[in-house]
């Protein structure tokens, strides 16, 4: 398998942290990717220009970070990122951990890509009042930080996403997610590895 990807972003993190602690990692190879050059293997992968992507051993293309997640499961002995016993309720907190991670993205890209002459203040707050809502959905209710599913995963990522961007101050505001992301560090390596590629 071939990963195309950057060490920044938050959604090919995702995906090496699930095929790590999945077992998967062996069997695939990581290429940086660039998604601002028109020239870039990765519009070839996948038309939109976005990451992660991901070229399987028959030479298919799978592209969206959930659908590289749902192609894992199929390779394991059964479903581990998406378990059937709690299919719904990890696949809610997926989606909500998705949600953050846009939204982050988002802020950044409109205070990194757009100039400051044409930032709109009233976007940025409202992304930040997804993060807000969000986190304070998931603090009351956090995934299981000692398996690696697909919802405790792409928290974690949005979590380390924040403390790199700072869009949001969330260990002063969240600070039980403080503890529920170490107890998901303590638990998986695969966290730590992959900041280091930052």
């Amino acid at each position: 398998m071939i990963l195309y990807s950057t060490p920044t972003s938050p959604f090919g993190r995702k995906v090496k942290i699930a095929a790590r602690a999945h077992g998967l990692s062996d069997g695939m190879r990581i290429l940086k990717a660039d998604p601002w050059s028109e020239d870039d293997e990765l519009r070839r992968i996948n038309p939109l220009g976005k990451m992660p992507a991901l070229v399987t051993a028959d030479g298919g293309a799978i592209y969206g970070s959930g659908v590289i997640l749902d192609y894992f499961d199929t390779l394991l002995d059964q479903p581990r990122l998406f378990p059937r016993a709690r299919m719904i309720e990890t696949r809610t907190l997926h989606a909500l951990g998705d949600g953050l991670i846009e939204a982050g993205l988002l802020i950044t890209y409109e205070k990194q890509r757009r100039p400051d002459a044409f930032r709109y203040d009233p976007w940025i707050d409202h992304q930040t009042g997804k993060i807000a809502r969000g986190l304070a959905v998931i603090t009351d209710a956090p995934p299981d930080p000692a398996f690696a599913d697909a919802a405790a995963i792409t928290l974690a990522c949005a979590l380390g996403y924040f403390d790199w961007r700072q869009q949001i101050d969330w260990r002063g505001r969240y600070p039980a997610l403080i503890a529920w992301l170490n107890a998901f560090r303590a638990s998986f390596p695969a966290f730590d590895e992959t900041a280091a590629e930052h």
